[in-house]
């Protein structure tokens, strides 16, 4: 390391003490502001997405050449929709909650209240940079925490542009955008944080978790993994086809919600596939995105010829310039292969028959739990079959990746897919303490009646019934 690197390194670790140490000094004051004053920032930080959206789309096409319709609406849709959304509900949130008394509580009163954690961190990923940083950042702004925020390194234009819209809505003793690669990020670590939350890959997923148990500092994390897809013979095989393409190759796949390999009856399995292949077509050059860099167009290529080396077929494209992936599919892939073995995070698509549903379940059951499961299907009976014998962070039915959107549902994963949820109110409580309140409103309280000592027969007779009745 040279000399002047050295003295970036340490400068920008300084940054973090300072601003580390000015948001615990104004955590109280944040953790004490009112609906009105968060619904006020969030409105102020809506307004910033809207008067900065060409920058954003400038700086997506810098990172890894975005289109701009695509930038609007996975990129500014869902961070402005999180903000409409919690501007919207923040004080039936913030209100506390009434909770049902019990006949052996009788004169109390229970409710539950949200409160701020404190000095939260959020730690980002580089496939949706301005989605997948500003949606946590709304909910933690919501739930009235202090924020510092890591962006990836890796799409550095975005950072640099989330950074100044942050910086134009909220003080830095509130919410701040710290730029920087990994050694910034194991520094973030070191502090002890009132809550994490975790967008990235099971094992980086691990490292954050093993940092904040030092300090025993909650965490949410959101993780990826294998989503399967299930088709079956009743599915409408255009519908299939159409959606799951779009959701598949929607990026250049590089979606941690993005459909992983497909399970399709084999009865079904040729019209599918030349269903699947038309549906690419059609997608035109949006399906031909540019992978984020060289490294990861490699790690691609290489499951790609791993595959093709034990016997898959290849229905469709395969070919690699650079950075640039043409959507490929494949059939008859080995079980064992690496592309059936890792998260493929591309624009690869394994295509796998299946004879009963049993089998299907064996497969997806033999790997870790996904983040969803999509499932494919004209029978709410098999789709109640499939949702009772798997398990999944969630689940789509006759659609893919328009889930993430819904805002009245949790998003997150189960297992090594990632833990806790979030997305509007479940963003919320991801952020919050959800501290329980018990007020004795009486002067006496029925239990008292079981104070010690625990003598005669009046005492017992109690006991026995609180114990069968109450």
């Amino acid at each position: 390391m040279t000399a002047a690197a050295e003295v970036v390194r340490i400068s920008s670790f300084e940054h973090i003490d300072r601003i580390y140490e000015a948001q615990r000094q104004n955590r109280a004051a944040v953790n004490a502001t009112t609906a009105a004053q968060r619904v006020a920032r969030l409105k102020k930080f809506e307004r910033a997405m809207f008067a900065h959206r060409d920058d954003i789309r400038a700086a997506m096409w810098d990172d890894y050449r975005k289109p701009a319709a695509e930038v609007d609406l996975s990129e500014i849709y869902p961070a402005v929709s999180e903000a409409k959304h919690a501007i919207r509900h923040l004080r039936s949130w913030m209100r506390p909650k009434r909770a049902r008394m019990r006949m052996s509580l009788i004169g109390s009163r229970s409710s539950i209240v949200h409160e701020p954690k404190g000095v939260v961190l959020i730690i980002s990923p580089w496939n949706f940079p301005f989605n997948l940083t500003l949606g946590p950042l709304v909910s933690a702004v919501a739930a009235g925490n202090c924020v510092m925020v890591k962006p990836s390194e890796l799409t550095p234009a975005s950072s640099a542009c989330m950074k100044r819209i942050v910086a134009e809505v909220f003080d830095e003793n509130e919410v701040a955008i710290i730029e920087g690669d990994a050694p910034v990020a194991e520094a973030l670590l070191k502090k002890k944080f009132d809550h994490i939350f975790f967008t990235g890959s099971p094992a980086v997923g691990r490292i954050v978790m093993k940092a904040a148990a030092e300090h025993l500092t909650s965490v949410t994390l959101e993780l990826g993994g294998k989503s399967p897809v299930i088709v079956d013979a009743s599915a409408n095989l255009d519908e299939a086809a159409k959606k799951i393409a779009w959701g598949k190759f929607f990026n250049c796949g590089q979606i941690c919600i993005a459909p992983d390999y497909i399970l399709v009856d084999e009865t079904v399995r040729v019209p599918f596939l030349e269903k699947l292949q038309t549906s690419i077509a059609s997608l035109g050059d949006a399906s031909r995105g540019i992978i984020v860099n060289e490294r990861h167009a490699s790690r691609l290529e290489r499951l790609f010829r791993d595959a093709v080396q034990r016997g898959a077929q290849v229905v469709t494209g395969g070919t690699f310039r650079g950075r640039e992936i043409a959507p490929a599919v494949l059939t008859n892939v080995a079980p064992d292969s690496a592309v059936m073995q890792e998260e493929i995070f591309g624009p690869l698509l394994p295509v796998l028959p299946y004879r009963t549903l049993d089998e299907a379940f064996d497969f997806i059951a033999s790997k870790e739990k996904p983040l969803v499961l999509y499932i494919f299907s004209r029978s709410r009976r098999i789709v109640k079959q499939i949702l009772a014998r798997t398990t999944a962070g969630g689940t789509a039915i006759n659609h893919a990746l328009v889930q993430f959107y819904q805002l009245n549902l949790p998003f997150g994963g189960v297992g090594n897919s990632g833990m806790g949820k979030g997305h509007g109110y479940f963003g919320f409580q991801a952020f919050s303490n959800a501290r329980g309140v018990f007020d004795q409103r009486t002067r006496f309280s029925a239990i008292e009646m079981l104070y010690p000592p625990y003598v005669g027969k009046l005492k017992e007779k109690l006991i026995d019934f609180t114990l069968k009745w109450l």
